[in-house]
């Protein structure tokens, strides 16, 4: 089917489920890049303590904690 056909299909409502191939389907800017930070030792330490108190990995408690600040509304000021 040509993108013409497909969107005309879907702005007209119709379901385009079928015309999917779901199984080879992906969510875009979710492949993961290396990126090597250098962290103080008591930094480290209270990284541990905070990930264990959570119950999470140190790089998922890194991961959260990043996430949540860059969905936060940036007030525009510069640091």
């Amino acid at each position: 089917m040509k993108a013409k056909t497909f969107d005309k299909k879907f702005d007209s409502g119709k379901s385009i489920v079928a015309d999917l191939v779901l199984d080879q389907a992906s969510r875009g800017g979710t492949d993961a890049k290396r990126v090597n930070v250098d962290f103080p030792t008591w930094m480290v330490n209270s990284l541990d303590r905070e990930a264990r108190r959570v119950g999470v990995t140190r790089q998922s408690l890194i991961k959260m904690w990043l996430a949540d600040r860059l969905a936060q509304p940036q007030t525009g000021k510069s640091r």
